[in-house]
């Protein structure tokens, strides 16, 4: 896994030319901590480290630390963009269509066999985004503990009124 938080995360902004602030700092912490973290979950740990924060400035530094490969965005069908710091290995994801947790998973072949399109019609590929679907272990193992013996929820009645 390459996370480049590992180092000093003021070395790695000073190395890309960018300006070196709590915020920013704060940001690829809180990234480095909770990898796949949507920018309001950013938000809420940078502000339980360094205090008041706007949403705005933590997208802010999110974008500029994504420009500068440092974090990753994706963005799984309908869910908010999440932010990670393993970048440079074209990892994949696998996402649970139940309680939305995504994981890493590698490349099943090789360092990034999915970079070599069949046909790339004349495109520089430099990244793939392979998104794995399906249900997580813990959602498995829950609906397996719900027993057929239950009660379906009934559906209330409808009263009605007097303008029925």
């Amino acid at each position: 896994m390459l996370a480049l938080v590992a180092g000093d995360p003021a070395d790695l902004l000073r190395e890309r030319g960018i300006q070196v602030t709590a915020q920013r700092l704060a940001v690829l912490r809180a990234v480095s901590a909770q990898p796949h973290i949507t920018a309001d979950g950013v938000a809420d740990l940078v502000r339980a480290e360094i205090g008041a924060i706007s949403l705005q400035s933590v997208y802010d530094a999110l974008n500029v630390l994504v420009a500068e490969r440092l974090l990753r965005r994706i963005q799984p069908s309908g869910s908010p963009a999440r932010f990670e710091d393993r970048v440079g290995d074209n990892h994949h994801h696998l996402i649970c269509r139940v309680c939305g947790a995504v994981v890493d998973v590698d490349c099943v072949v090789g360092d990034a066999p999915c970079l070599t399109a069949s046909d790339d019609r004349g495109f520089e590929i430099d990244e793939a985004e392979v998104a794995y679907w399906g249900r997580c272990p813990d959602c498995i193992a829950q609906a397996r503990t719900v027993s057929p013996a239950d009660p379906p929820m009934r559906r209330r009645r409808r009263t009605p009124t007097a303008g029925d």
